[in-house]
């Protein structure tokens, strides 16, 4: 070393601190990368991507190798820091030494380089996959022999399996899509929320409830099915003899107008074209349903319970609306149809009304896991079938019954304003 001057040293000093930059670079750039937008870039062809990608398929050899790169060069550094030193300042150089490069490589190695690739790590990853590809040949025998050895001893603490899992788990992939921002339209984000959704919504969560199926009875008088015929606000009804248990079939009123413009329509022809039913076991998620409905071929079914009691009717458009919003031509009632602001600032809400549905329009969050109507959250709270007046606080929202019938809660009035925390709720009958 005494023949090599002491400005050469220095600038060689310089190149490997410089390396070491490089490599710290590196490493922070490869491991910061979206593995998503990875992905997708090296479908498209990406050569850059396409080189990253496939040193990241086994990222214990790509740290072994910066780390060998990385260290090397660090400890060359320090040699030759140490006979800079010694040459300037004497035998206390070598404390001045290490003390300068210390500082010299946090800054400039470490810190600085791996804050850029944090920041952009996709134009130094790109650029220095290239490099670290031939690396990789040059020093494959080295790294071999390293992961070899840090192989054995990460079996000797119980960990085999070295390859990465980058699947995402439903709250992780809700997470992405909320912080998709402006890269995602805001309705686009609502509908792949509430396709995540499906599988926690059941047919009973939005199915028609039994008591307001529209139907048809086989039995009445035939001028009473013509006019329901003509009437239906829906292209297919359910067809039955006197009760909603004894179900016949579903009829498609194109085939119910089909046989009157032929004259030809009877309660014989009618029960002739009705269609097979179709049943849903209660408790079905919405995502198995939609499938169901897809491989059967079916569009509407009739929830029955486990007694084979029909509890309900859903419909594939009330999947579908789960995941896109109400359809503008749907005759159904929906919930802003169902609740009427008065103005002191209270709503007049019908009872009937979905939780669910009632939730995603005001902002609430009363419960959902147990009665599927606000009358059924009511009764179930109240454990009796209230008179006019009660008054309650449900959830910390104050709840006057105003109308009652057929046992059932007709019309609340509720007084949003009023609201407390649920903790400090008390039945007040």
């Amino acid at each position: 070393m005494d023949a090599i001057s002491t400005g050469t040293l220095l600038l060689s000093l310089l190149v490997l601190i410089l390396i070491s930059a490089y490599f710290s670079g590196s490493e922070t750039a490869m491991m910061s990368l979206n593995r998503y937008r990875l992905r997708h870039l090296a479908s498209n062809g990406h050569k850059g991507a396409k080189r990253a990608s496939k040193l990241l398929d086994r990222p214990d050899r790509l740290i072994g190798l910066i780390l060998i790169g990385n260290n090397l060069v660090n400890i060359l550094a320090s040699a030759i820091a140490t006979i800079i030193g010694m040459r300037i300042w004497g035998d206390v150089g070598v404390a001045i030494a290490t003390g300068l490069l210390t500082v010299v490589v946090l800054v400039f190695a470490e810190v600085t380089p791996k804050t850029v690739a944090a920041l952009h790590p996709e134009r130094i990853a790109y650029p220095s996959s290239l490099l670290l590809k031939w690396l990789l040949v040059i020093l494959q025998p080295l790294v071999k022999v390293m992961n070899i050895i840090t192989s054995g001893i990460l079996r000797l603490i119980g960990i085999r399996n070295v390859a990465t899992n980058d699947a995402l788990s439903q709250e992780e992939l809700r997470t992405v899509v909320h912080e998709a921002g402006a890269l995602i339209p805001q309705r686009h984000q609502d509908m792949l929320l509430s396709i995540l959704d499906l599988e926690k919504v059941t047919v009973e969560d939005i199915m028609i409830p039994r008591a307001e199926i529209y139907a048809i009875n086989v039995n009445d008088d035939f001028k009473q099915i013509n006019r329901q015929v003509v009437t239906s606000p829906h292209t297919r009804v359910l067809v039955y003899r006197d009760t909603i248990d004894d179900a016949v079939g579903f009829i498609h009123l194109r085939d119910a107008l089909r046989l009157q413009s032929k004259e030809e329509f009877s309660k014989a022809t009618l029960l002739r074209a009705v269609k097979e039913l179709y049943f849903i076991p209660e408790g079905t998620p919405l995502n198995v349903q939609l499938a169901n409905f897809q491989h059967n071929k079916e569009r509407i079914g009739l929830v029955v319970d486990e007694y084979g009691d029909i509890q309900g009717l859903v419909t594939l458009e009330d999947i579908l609306e789960e995941i896109v919003g109400d359809f503008t031509t749907s005759m159904v009632p929906t919930a802003s149809e169902e609740i009427h602001p008065q103005e002191d600032g209270s709503l007049l809400i019908d009872a009937s009304i979905n939780i669910r549905e009632l939730n995603k329009e005001m902002k609430w969050e009363l419960p959902t896991d147990g009665p599927k109507t606000l009358n059924g959250l009511i009764l179930e709270y109240l454990e009796d079938i209230p008179s006019p007046n009660t008054s309650l606080r449900l959830e910390g929202y104050p709840i006057e019954v105003m109308e009652v019938a057929e046992n059932m809660v007709k019309t609340v009035r509720v007084m949003p304003d009023l609201y407390q925390a649920p903790d400090n709720a008390k039945k007040t009958p």
